[in-house]
């Protein structure tokens, strides 16, 4: 930090405002000691600082699977986050293991970690003595929920309702749900299920066990089987609604392989507004969670504890819980709306 002070003309102490990223550091001033810092190969002592501050600057992000988008997409949106905050980010697949999500809270690398965000998807509301660890923690998703634990959650049944709905409104009457968990009380699928009923209810459709296709996972492969299940079993219907861009991305596969067109015979709308999804043929119809808001807000809550504060200047610091809003993404998937559909609703 001496050389950094040295060849940027500046003091010890402006190199470690600069390096903590203190706002009240002229913009031509952080330019200097960021440029002496490149040319030095300069780097934090981990070490150095957290016996200084009592922070190592890492937490965790704890998912079920890298390989479904969402989880990409949120992970790398963490990331991004963290960097603007100074502090670095492990991403922890559990891989869809109660004992990996258990061993992610309670093993010994918890020793390093300042914090962390988890999406549990084993754990459940019975769970909650699981979440008392002994380090700051952002429950995302839906799978648990407890006043005892700040909580970032999105509008899986809101989003699921508003999916359902726009097919209805571009005239669709024989609506197919895909990816469903039977048995399922909490989580997404649940949520999201909900959602899909509760609009059929309000538009007046008779719901029918025979439209309601269950996946376990919600890979591209069990939409193409979740949709083939439908075809094989001759159920007539003129709209999907996919709990997910993967298996959106399945079904219009399936569907295409037996000749069949997306929209002109059926329409699909997605769920995530994955990055693929406008990339698909034809391009994905989805709800999009606000995936940026999820990750700014857990992180900024996470930091706000880290840091001992009050969460996003709530005054009584208690734990806080925040639900952000989706939107429609309309694209090639579904037919636009009828005036007549759109009168009935």
């Amino acid at each position: 930090m001496r050389e950094v002070a040295a060849r940027a003309g500046v003091s010890i102490k402006t190199v470690s405002n600069v390096v903590n990223h203190y706002q009240f550091v002229s913009d031509a001033t952080r330019d200097k000691v960021e440029d002496a810092i490149h040319d030095l190969g300069y780097v934090v002592n981990a070490s150095a600082r957290t016996l200084r501050t009592g922070h190592t600057g890492i937490i965790a992000l704890v998912i079920p699977d890298l390989q479904i988008p969402y989880f990409a997409q949120l992970s790398s949106l963490v990331i991004e986050e963290g960097k603007r905050l100074s502090l670095h980010v492990i991403v922890e697949p559990t891989l869809y293991s109660r004992e990996g999500e258990i061993q992610a809270l309670h093993g010994s690398q918890i020793s390093m970690l300042d914090g962390i965000i988890f999406s549990p998807l084993e754990l459940s509301g019975d769970d909650v003595d699981q979440l008392d660890i002994d380090v700051p923690l952002v429950l995302i998703g839906e799978r648990i929920f407890t006043d005892n634990v700040d909580h970032i959650a999105t509008e899986n049944v809101e989003g699921a309702k508003r999916a359902t709905t726009y097919l209805f409104q571009t005239g669709c009457r024989r609506i197919a749900v895909l990816g469903v968990h039977p048995g399922e009380d909490v989580g997404s699928a649940a949520l999201r299920f909900r959602g899909y009923r509760e609009a059929l209810e309000e538009m007046g459709l008779a719901f029918d066990p025979k439209l309601v296709a269950p996946a376990d996972r919600w890979h591209r492969i069990d939409g193409v089987n979740a949709m083939n299940l439908l075809l094989d079993q001759g159920v007539e219907m003129d709209g999907v609604v996919a709990l997910n861009d993967m298996l959106a991305s399945g079904a219009s596969h399936a569907i295409q392989m037996r000749g069949l067109a997306v929209p002109g015979d059926i329409s699909i709308i997605g769920f995530d507004n994955s990055e693929d999804s406008q990339y698909l043929s034809p391009a994905l119809t989805t709800i999009a969670p606000g995936l940026e808001a999820v990750a700014r807000l857990s992180m900024r809550v996470l930091k706000d504890r880290i840091d001992g504060n009050h969460p996003l200047d709530e005054p009584d610091g208690r734990p806080i819980f925040r639900k952000v809003s989706s939107s429609l993404v309309v694209r090639a998937s579904t037919k636009p709306p009828t005036h007549a559909a759109g009168q009935l609703c």
